[in-house]
């Protein structure tokens, strides 16, 4: 195979959690990055493409090399779309085409889903479609059809995971366990059977989002506006600050019923990837 000098990477915004399936579930959106990489200048400094490239050329046992990089897209930065995957995603999958392909597909995921922590948005970042995934690297995947649509409430305001999963508590009552695994087991069988009439009133969780309402107080108002106006459901996507509502039938008032509850956010209404992680030049 003939070793390239440049790539160019398209990776599509992912939204994790689903609600209930924290951790697990995810979903690939028709929004995308694209990550450029080039051989032989070094890069800028950035913590977490040097972490993605040593981690890289380690378990594919080539040479280190400089390079060049840069992203362009449209993915909101920290809203809960998966803006950090889309990056660490692309520099793995830039490198391992300018290096030949050594390393196959989940492979990659893999080591992007060591490098997030979590599964969750690796994962459909990496195949398109409906995951469900396990922290040992075990997913499931189906892909999602053309008519259901996916309505996102954007504010302006940034959300850092990291300092978001800190308020989250260490343990929880075996109610909110049990009602919230039932509903994510409902939501993995709606999609995996097409049947999305499952998801109405499966988003509600009580594992995480409760304790992120604070931070995202427009999450309630935004899920409640969306059901009124038609939608199965919504929930905080990722750990916000965007929220999602899921419809058939409804996204035009959808839309419009989330916007109100937030004038100054951008609204974005979205099909389902199915692809994945794409090179396309």
């Amino acid at each position: 195979m003939r070793i390239m000098d440049n790539i160019t990477i398209r990776v599509p915004a992912t939204s994790a959690n689903l609600g209930p399936g924290f951790d697990c579930l995810g979903i690939a959106l028709a929004l995308y990055n694209r990550v450029s990489l080039r051989r032989g200048t070094p890069p800028a400094p950035d913590a977490m493409v040097m972490e993605a490239a040593a981690t890289y050329f380690r378990a594919s046992g080539k040479v280190s090399f400089d390079f060049d990089w840069s992203i362009e897209g449209d993915i909101p930065r920290s809203r809960g779309l998966g803006s950090s995957v889309a990056v660490r995603l692309g520099v793995l999958h830039g490198l391992n085409e300018l290096n030949g392909r050594p390393l196959d597909g989940g492979t990659m995921y893999r080591i992007c889903a060591e490098l997030e922590g979590h599964p969750d948005n690796a994962a459909p970042a990496a195949f398109g479609g409906f995951t469900a995934a396990r922290p040992d690297h075990v997913y499931f995947r189906c892909e999602i059809a053309p008519e259901l649509r996916f309505v996102l409430l954007v504010p302006d305001a940034e959300m850092d995971t990291g300092t978001s999963r800190a308020q989250l508590p260490s343990t929880l009552g075996r109610g909110d366990a049990v009602r919230s695994t039932g509903h994510a087991a409902l939501i993995t069988a709606a999609f995996a059977s097409r049947q999305y009439q499952l998801l109405r009133g499966s988003f509600r969780d009580w594992l995480h989002e409760p304790f992120r309402e604070k931070a995202n107080p427009h999450l309630r108002p935004a899920v409640d506006a969306a059901v009124a106006a038609g939608a199965l459901g919504g929930y905080l996507s990722g750990s916000g600050s965007a929220v999602c509502g899921v419809t058939l039938d409804a996204a035009d008032h959808v839309a419009r019923a989330m916007q109100s509850v937030l004038p100054s956010a951008r609204v974005l209404v979205l099909e389902a990837d199915n692809n994945g992680v794409t090179t396309v030049g």
